[in-house]
């Protein structure tokens, strides 16, 4: 699917949306307030310098392949994803009570099932490995590298909108620079002088709100996203170790639990218990 048809039919992360729009419209309306003009703000020239030099700097730090990404990544940032924790401790309580009454050989129907795909592609491997009978100690070396190099991927994947957020400013400060050259070969024109060192600062504007409105931004969000999911994929690797070792299936919900900050998990034990098997129907 086309990163636009993505952009059509995704749901949107609402707090991204309107974080961008409450920044920008600040900055916006408090300078209008001054009596300034929203026309004033623009400025072609300026927003090339600052927009096509930091876009520039930012792909020579990169590879094409990295660069490549963008699209998706910027999809990904505005995608409401919410934490998927609750559905994967549910059920690994679920495969413990089926290993429990039928062995773990009998686990090897989940992993071609569709409910394993609502999931990280992490759990399939290591459900795979745990039907395989495979030692716990390879289990957890092998998931642990696994998960260390999906999470430094992402944090390479963010650090290209930290790149650009660095650059930004710098290209603001140029743009003003050149700007001011303009001004200084205009100087027999003292009427000319204000609209343009005016128009000259316009580019430190540019490079400054874009680096701390957008870019960085951003950046931010993807590392707090790619949090989530290594929190996940910790969570799918500790649930099939218990699954390995053959813990009691209430055993291994509470330990699970442990991965759910204190207010969620207080609501949870409120309940009694959680309601493994009700929610996923078996």
């Amino acid at each position: 699917m086309s990163s636009f048809l993505r952009w059509k039919v995704m749901k949107l992360d609402i707090a991204t949306i309107v974080g961008i729009i409450i920044g920008v419209g600040s900055l916006v309306y408090a300078f209008t307030l001054e009596g300034g003009t929203i026309g004033s703000l623009l400025g072609v020239s300026a927003a090339l310098i600052v927009f096509g030099g930091t876009i520039g700097a930012t792909i020579t730090s990169y590879s094409l392949e990295d660069i490549k990404k963008v699209p998706a990544l910027l999809v990904k940032a505005f995608k409401d994803e919410k934490e998927n924790y609750m559905e994967i401790i549910k059920y690994f309580t679920y495969l413990a009570q089926k290993a429990r009454s039928e062995g773990l050989l009998s686990l090897e129907s989940e992993i071609e099932s569709e409910e394993i795909n609502k999931f990280d592609p992490i759990l399939k491997e290591c459900l795979e490995l745990v039907v395989d009978g495979s030692d716990m100690e390879l289990i957890k070396t092998t998931m642990e590298n696994k998960i260390y190099m999906e999470d430094m991927q992402a944090k390479k994947e963010a650090g290209i909108f930290e790149a650009a957020g660095g650059y930004a400013p710098t290209m603001g400060i140029i743009g003003t620079v050149m700007g001011l050259v303009h001004v200084l070969s205009s100087i027999s024109e003292p009427e000319k002088l204000g609209p343009a060192i005016a128009m000259a600062f316009i580019a430190t504007l540019y490079g400054v709100s874009s680096a701390n409105l957008f870019w960085l931004p951003i950046a931010q969000k993807l590392k707090n996203k790619a949090k989530i999911k290594t929190t996940e994929r910790e969570l799918i690797l500790e649930g099939s170790l218990s699954l390995q070792a053959g813990e009691n299936p209430r055993i291994l919900e509470r330990k699970l639990l442990t991965f759910i900050t204190n207010d969620k998990r207080g609501t949870i034990i409120e309940k009694g218990r959680v309601e493994l098997n009700e929610e996923i129907g078996r």
